[in-house]
C-alpha cells in the first residue's frame, strides 16, 4: 500500500511522483511500457506553446510557471542523476505570422519578451535559413529540451529515490471500485493499492475512466516527426513556420515536426507525412537536403478541448485524481501541472488557480 499510486510514467507521471516523493510520501508509479516511451519521447521539446498568444489563459498560466522552473529542474536533474536533459536557451523565430499585432499585444500583456525583427537580424542569427525572409517574430527566452534525455534523467531519478516504487511493463487492466473509492489497480499478475490514485496516462486516460462511467474528452492525436543528422551550428534556434518547426539539438541533429492526425491509436508512419515533413524542412532550411534523414516516427498526443489539461479530483470518487489532456504541450506544461496537482493532494496553497483545470463543469 502506497500513499499515492500513479498510472502512467511519462514526464507528467514521473514529475508528479517526484513532487509527491519530495514531500516524504510513499509513491508507486506504474506504466504499460517503459518510462517516457510514448508522447514524452515522441514530442519535440519546445518549452513554449506554438503561437502562444492563440491559447487561452489557463494554458498561458501553466506555461509561464513551467518556463521559469525548467532551468532549475534541468540543472537539478543533471546534478542528481548525471544525465543531462539538454535544455537549450536559444530563443525561437516565428516566420510568416499573419496575426503579428495580436502576438505583440499578448507579449506586452503577459510581459513576454517578443519583437518583430527584419531580415538582417534573422540572417545574422540563422544564416542557413531559406533566402527571402523579410521579417519574423523573435522570442529570445524560449527554450527547448531534448525530451528523450529528459525522460532518461527522470527515470534515473525514479530509480534512485527510495520512496518511489517503479513498475514498468505493467499494463493496467482496470480499477477496483468500492463505495466510490478506488480500492485497487489491476495488473495481469497482481493488484496494486494506494490511498490516492492518479491517472496520468496521456491519450489512454479516457479508456481507464470509461468503465467508471466518467467521460473524459481526451483522445489520441497522432504526430509524425523526422530527424536529420546535420552538423553542429547549421541551425541554432527553434524556427517555426506555417505551424511546423525545426528544433536543433546540441549534437547538430535537427528535428522537424509535426503532423496532426485524428486516426485513433494508430502509430504507423506514412510515406505521405514523410514527404510533407521533408518538404517543410527544406522550405525552412534548404541545406538540410545535403544531410542524412536519420529517423521518422510517430507518437500520440492526449488531445483535449482547447488544449487545457484536466488536473484534480475525478468527480464522484473519493480518492481518484487526474493529470491528463495536455495535447501538444505536455512537456511545456509538465512542471506546473504536476506542481499544481501535488499542491491539491498535499493540501498546500496552489501555485496556480486550480479551477480552470477541474473535470467537473467542463464536460
Amino acid at each position: 500500500m502506497s500513499d499515492y499510486l500513479i498510472i502512467g510514467a511519462g514526464v507528467i507521471g514521473m514529475l508528479t511522483a517526484r513532487e509527491l516523493a519530495q514531500s516524504g510520501a510513499e509513491v508507486t508509479l506504474v506504466d504499460m511500457n517503459n518510462c517516457a516511451q510514448e508522447a514524452s519521447w515522441a514530442g519535440g521539446g519546445i518549452v513554449s506553446p506554438l503561437y502562444p498568444w492563440r491559447y487561452s489563459d489557463p494554458v498561458t498560466a501553466l506555461a509561464t510557471w513551467s518556463q521559469t522552473s525548467y532551468i532549475h529542474l534541468a540543472q537539478q536533474l543533471l546534478e542528481e542523476t548525471g544525465l543531462d536533459p539538454e535544455l537549450r536557451l536559444k530563443g525561437m523565430f516565428m516566420v510568416g505570422v499573419d496575426d503579428a499585432d495580436e502576438a505583440l499585444a499578448w507579449g506586452r500583456r503577459y510581459q513576454k519578451p517578443m519583437e518583430q525583427v527584419g531580415a538582417d537580424f534573422i540572417y545574422q542569427k540563422e544564416p542557413s535559413l531559406a533566402p527571402g525572409l523579410d521579417s519574423a517574430l523573435w522570442m529570445p527566452e524560449v527554450a527547448s529540451i531534448r525530451n528523450p534525455r529528459l525522460g532518461r534523467s527522470l527515470r534515473r531519478s525514479m530509480e534512485i529515490t527510495p520512496n518511489i516504487n517503479l513498475i514498468e511493463q505493467g499494463r493496467v487492466e482496470g480499477l477496483n471500485i468500492e463505495n466510490y473509492a478506488v480500492t485497487g489497480v489491476r495488473l495481469a499478475d497482481r493488484v496494486l493499492q494506494g490511498d490516492q490514485v492518479i491517472i496520468a496516462a496521456g491519450a489512454w486516460s479516457s479508456e481507464l475512466l470509461a468503465p467508471l462511467e466518467v467521460e473524459l474528452p481526451v483522445e489520441p492525436v497522432k504526430g509524425q516527426m523526422m530527424l536529420f543528422k546535420a552538423p553542429v551550428g547549421l541551425i541554432n534556434r527553434v524556427v517555426l513556420m506555417q505551424g511546423r518547426y525545426l528544433i536543433p539539438r546540441n549534437d547538430g541533429r535537427i528535428l522537424v515536426g509535426s503532423t496532426l492526425e485524428r486516426v485513433g491509436f494508430d502509430k504507423q508512419t506514412t510515406a505521405e507525412a514523410k514527404a510533407s515533413l521533408y518538404q517543410t524542412a527544406l522550405e525552412i532550411c534548404p541545406e538540410l537536403e545535403k544531410y542524412e534523414l536519420e529517423h521518422h516516427w510517430a507518437g500520440l498526443r492526449p488531445g483535449s478541448p482547447e488544449g487545457v489539461p484536466y488536473i484534480g479530483a475525478v468527480p464522484g470518487y473519493d480518492n481518484l485524481y487526474l493529470n491528463a489532456g495536455h495535447f501538444r504541450n505536455g512537456l511545456v506544461l509538465a512542471p506546473a501541472s504536476t506542481r499544481l496537482l501535488a499542491d491539491i493532494l498535499l493540501k498546500r496553497q496552489p501555485v496556480i488557480d486550480p479551477l480552470p483545470y477541474e473535470l467537473f463543469g467542463r464536460v
